[in-house]
């Protein structure tokens, strides 16, 4: 099994990359091939809205992203990580989402899905919000519903850990870890 997971936080070692961690040992115990991407870090341009997708369902920017089109192409399990900025994921989450207009464009211009493989494939949606009220997630829960259908991923879950702003919040907050892990645990069944 192949874990694809999705790091959108411009923090390092803040609440969403310790949550995702947590999600992630389950598929670490268990010795699945894990592949991440920390998209902060990662050469990718916003998508152009060019059209060069439509006709092939392959993006024509050449950057950063074509490692990210194989990975997807070739998972079973995603998991996207993101901190939650004005109600949404972070822009760099949103901007590899955007540039999966290709794949848009294969699945519904095309007509050509991406085909599940033996196990199927499962998506996981893990957020940090300074926020209390659980409105804060519904939009980034939405976006990434979206963006997981797009490329095949027929469910998913979500595990949110409200209230948690300042750097290592999640290590005090009374679930967040916990729910991750067990996410993980059930996103490899």
């Amino acid at each position: 099994m192949k874990v694809v997971a999705f790091f959108g936080s411009p923090r390092i070692d803040g609440n969403t990359d310790l949550l995702l961690r947590e999600a992630l040992k389950p598929a670490r115990e268990a010795g699945y091939e894990i592949i991440e991407f920390n998209l902060n870090g990662m050469n990718i341009k916003p998508c152009q809205d060019c059209g060069g997708c439509s006709k092939t369902g392959i993006c024509v920017v050449n950057d950063a992203m074509k490692d990210i089109y194989e990975a997807i192409r070739t998972g079973d399990r995603f998991i996207v990580a993101s901190p939650i900025f004005f109600y949404s994921v972070s822009a760099q989450t949103k901007l590899m989402i955007d540039r999966c207009q290709a794949f848009w464009c294969e699945k519904y211009l095309l007509k050509k899905d991406i085909l599940p493989g033996e196990r199927g494939r499962k998506g996981l949606l893990l957020v940090a919000a300074g926020m209390k009220k659980d409105d804060a997630v519904r939009c980034a829960d939405t976006v990434t519903r979206i963006f997981f259908r797009t490329i095949s991923v027929p469910t998913h879950e979500m595990v949110s850990a409200l209230g948690a702003d300042a750097k290592g919040d999640v290590l005090t907050h009374p679930t967040a870890l916990r729910d991750a892990y067990e996410a993980g645990k059930r996103l490899l069944v």
